[in-house]
């Protein structure tokens, strides 16, 4: 029987494409229901790094007929495996979450500009102009606090508006340096926590700071 090798390389090369890259989107789907979906919208930069990576991986590899399907679901775990990991360490340590997606920067405060915290944050001045702009606010002395996110964002708190809600406490971690923006130490949070009855902050989500008053949410109701 008289048959085309060319052909038949094809069909199975196409198939092989069509595998890896069914694997590709199943693997996709695991690692954002898994590590969260925040990954969907990222805002720190290093979820936006992590869905470079993997478009890479499986782009790379799905046209790559060297790379077999086993090699390349080994490359999938390996990497579901790292940004699993890496995840439940920033929840788990405030220092390691900073050095990972690093911290917000306050770069207005009471209506002055912070200059070595612009240096720090590598932000110009006409970068700076321009967040305030875009936000409708034209005179520095108007701002109250703004300051500059993880992802770039510029939030602005304005003079006379209303106190915003601070979070003294995410994923069971104190954030000592909001503490430090609302003039409150560690022991003033521990003596109030305790009397709603919280021992250790890893039993509670989130504590909000308002208005001189801490609204807890436990793990667990």
């Amino acid at each position: 029987m008289f048959t085309i090798p060319y052909l038949e390389s094809k069909e199975f090369f196409y198939l092989d494409v069509f595998l890896k890259l069914l694997l590709g989107l199943l693997a996709i789907a695991f690692i954002i229901n898994k590590s969260g979906k925040g990954n969907l919208a990222p805002s720190p930069a290093m979820d936006q790094v992590q869905n470079y990576v993997l478009g890479g991986i499986i782009g790379g590899v799905i046209y790559s007929p060297s790379v077999t399907i086993f090699q390349f679901a080994i490359v999938l775990v390996i990497w579901a495996f790292l940004i699993i990991g890496l995840r439940k360490l920033k929840t788990k340590s405030s220092a390691f979450r900073r050095f990972i997606d690093g911290a917000p920067v306050i770069v207005i405060n009471c209506g002055k500009i912070d200059i070595a915290a612009c240096k720090k944050a590598k932000i110009t001045a006409h970068e700076l102009a321009f967040k305030l702009r875009k936000e409708g606010v034209y005179y520095i002395r108007d701002v109250k606090r703004a300051v500059l996110e993880q992802n770039g964002e510029l939030i602005i708190v304005l003079a006379g508006e209303e106190n915003p809600k601070y979070p003294i406490i995410t994923d069971g971690i104190i954030q000592k340096n909001v503490l430090e923006d609302v003039d409150k130490t560690e022991e003033w949070l521990l003596e109030k926590l305790q009397k709603q009855g919280y021992n250790n902050t890893s039993e509670i989500f989130l504590a909000e700071y308002e208005n001189g008053q801490i609204k807890v949410i436990p793990y667990t109701d």
